[in-house]
């Protein structure tokens, strides 16, 4: 079995997974609602405090940069911390055991000085880049672009080498990248396969605008825009649920050499390159 074929294996075992553990979808429904309401938050203050235009003239200023950056670094953790509850509920499903809800919170909870120390790694990371990308010519906007790619292919496996082996950030980034290597022809298999998919998917909600401009005019289009973006933001949490479960049964298959005890047998492929 190529490495097309073992990554579109994955990448349908995720979307079982999700069919059979719906509540796992509950975590990006979170992570997304948290996080609106810290950047919610933050404009408020922001407004409340120096009004409309005060925001645009404080905008160069390096107390708004140091505000920013801790916006920044609350929103990357709260992402971080529920992308780790859904990948612990998923290698426990993929264990064959029964995850719950409790058991994702639980693992992101016990892991959290981890996540909390990654979060500052990976979010001064980021910072730094988009920084330099911004004062920098279009070669050097080319440059970083490609470094920021290469940073997101290294970093893809870090979540779960934080969860479950229990490193620091430097290492958990270089075991990362080792994995990566390990498994890339499955990973990017499995993720263009996924994004195939959700992008299919995505035109459906198309048919709802047009059929509403079709049938009922302006207030038809309207309510067809609104089913649609409800369609689009379902669709989004279960992509991201999805993205997070691949991540961890990737993980598994790299670590291990097996798949799944759920679905299928023990080891439904082998992965000479597992560690």
């Amino acid at each position: 079995m190529g490495k097309i074929s073992r990554g579109w294996q994955l990448t349908k075992m995720s979307l079982r997974i999700i069919r059979k553990d719906k509540e796992l979808l509950l975590f990006p429904v979170l992570s997304g609602v948290f996080t609106i309401l810290i950047i919610v938050g933050f404009l408020a203050g922001m407004f409340y405090s120096i009004g409309i235009e005060g925001i645009f003239d404080v905008t160069e200023n390096y107390s708004f940069i140091a505000i920013f950056a801790g916006l920044y670094f609350l929103c990357y953790f709260v992402t971080i911390f529920f992308n780790a509850a859904i990948v612990g509920c998923a290698m426990k499903r993929l264990d064959g055991g029964i995850p719950k809800l409790r058991d994702g919170f639980r693992i992101a909870r016990e892991n959290i000085g981890r996540i909390l120390a990654w979060t500052l790694f990976a979010a001064t990371v980021g910072l730094v880049l988009r920084m330099i990308q911004e004062r920098a010519g279009i070669i050097g906007r080319i440059i970083i672009g490609f470094i920021g790619i290469a940073w997101a292919l290294g970093t893809f496996f870090v979540v779960p080498v934080l969860i479950f082996e229990k490193v620091g950030p430097l290492t958990a980034m270089k075991r990362s990248a080792s994995v990566f290597k390990g498994v890339w022809g499955e990973t990017l298999a499995g993720n263009i396969g996924l994004g195939f998919i959700f992008i299919l998917a995505g035109l459906l909600g198309l048919l709802a605008i047009i059929l509403g401009a079709l049938l009922g005019g302006v207030t038809g289009l309207i309510i067809g825009l609104a089913i649609a973006v409800g369609y689009w933001i379902a669709l989004a949490v279960v992509a991201s649920a999805a993205q997070s479960i691949l991540t961890a049964a990737l993980y598994r298959y790299a670590t291990t050499g097996k798949v799944s005890r759920e679905f299928g047998s023990k080891q439904l492929f082998e992965n000479p390159w597992r560690y």
